[in-house]
């Protein structure tokens, strides 16, 4: 295998490096600040807080099949493009919202955009690297999305104590401007013509890769429970400063387990992988949900236990990630790239919507803290479902 063959690094990996990252910093600015922005400008309660901002999910789990059947079929760069775009004028539109309703059609609108570009640039990012370093390509390439995770939520809750909505939407929309710009300077291989087919099912979804999303859904359920609510699980307990550092510690965690977790994907040891991860992140819901005892008695303990926590559960998710992908992409065709990378992010959009409704209807009637051990729960299940049934699947059907 010749040198440049194994070349990772490119100007168009560059450029969609930062065009990823700044997409999802200006997505992860306002994660947390939702929420609030519902709650204190609209007076909406918190369990319809779930289920209004679940709308955004929804428009995109709606819209993954069809992308990655697009994707498949046509040009990805224009559609990639086309997609950034509307996904940025989006956050202009939040300025001028003046009620639920017309919130709501905006988040529609903005789940169908993200649902598109978020397969195209992970489609992307594979036909533009070397299927020998795809594991660790892939690992890099959702590095800036963690990075991105670090930052974002943390000015966001920054900004929301100091500056008006406006500004934080403002901020978010020059990110992702900035973020088109690099996407505009990636240069695509020339994709081959696509014979036309009967359209089958398996055009839109992989229908080998079902029984890894259910694996995947089962796992984004709390993941979607903690990245949305714990920011107001921490104030119910008292921690009133520094929850941005959560989500600091949680992509730290993130970033460091993605720079070796690719290139164990990359030397075979995929599936070994995922599940050694497993362990850690069901341990890590059991102690969010132990935070809630700790605090009467220590908020300081309490606080260490919360950042804690974090750090590991991302450990635990970074490694997982650049490996689910990995076994999305080797279960499909070449043909079947952006319906492989669809089906990946469908699943997780789907077990992100049930986490926002269910997390937000738990936090509502019980507490916060009983979500995350619903999370611990489905998590175990997700192990066991893995380890008996869709490892032993993929090593019988992968193509890759």
């Amino acid at each position: 295998m010749t040198p440049h063959k194994d070349r990772l690094v490119s100007p168009g990996y560059c450029f969609i490096l930062a065009a990823n990252f700044l997409l999802y910093f200006g997505f992860y600015l306002l994660m947390p600040i939702f929420p609030f922005y519902l709650v204190e400008e609209f007076g909406v309660t918190e369990g319809a807080v779930g289920a209004i901002l679940a709308c955004y999910t929804v428009a995109a789990l709606a819209v993954r099949p069809f992308s990655g059947y697009l994707l498949d079929t046509f040009a990805r760069k224009p559609l990639y493009l086309i997609a950034f775009l509307v996904f940025t004028l989006i956050f202009g539109g939040y300025i001028v919202t003046g009620t639920v309703l017309m919130f709501i059609v905006l988040r529609i609108v903005h789940g169908f955009s993200f649902g598109t570009v978020t397969v195209a640039g992970n489609t992307i990012v594979i036909d533009i690297t070397p299927s020998s370093r795809r594991g660790e390509a892939v690992g890099y390439y959702g590095l800036a999305n963690n990075i991105a995770m670090s930052l974002g939520p943390m000015t966001g809750l920054f900004m929301h104590d100091h500056v008006s909505f406006d500004i934080i939407f403002i901020t978010a929309l020059g990110c992702c401007m900035a973020g088109l710009i690099c996407a505009c300077c990636i240069r695509t291989p020339r994709k081959q013509p696509v014979p036309r087919t009967a359209i089958s099912l398996d055009r839109f979804i992989l229908l080998k890769g079902i029984p890894l999303g259910i694996d995947l859904l089962l796992l984004s359920i709390p993941y979607g429970m903690t990245t949305t609510y714990v920011a107001m699980y921490a104030k119910h307990m008292g921690i009133t400063g520094g929850t941005g550092l959560f989500f600091t510690c949680m992509a730290v965690g993130l970033a460091v387990s993605r720079l070796f977790s690719g290139k164990q994907v990359d030397r075979g040891h995929i599936t070994e992988v995922i599940h050694i991860a497993f362990y850690p992140v069901i341990l890590c819901f059991l102690s969010l949900f132990l935070c809630e005892r700790v605090a009467p008695h220590s908020i300081r303990a309490a606080e260490i236990m919360l950042y804690t926590t974090a750090l590991v559960l991302g450990a635990g998710f970074g490694t997982m990630f650049p490996a689910f992908n990995t076994m999305f992409v080797n279960l499909g065709r070449h043909d079947q790239r952006g319906t492989a990378t669809s089906t990946y992010l469908t699943s997780w959009d789907i077990g992100i919507g049930i986490g926002l409704v269910l997390g937000g209807i738990i936090g509502e009637r019980l507490s916060f803290s009983y979500a995350y051990l619903t999370g611990a729960f489905l998590s175990l299940v997700s192990l066991l479902g893995f380890v008996f049934y869709a490892a032993p699947h993929f090593h019988r059907n992968r193509v890759e």
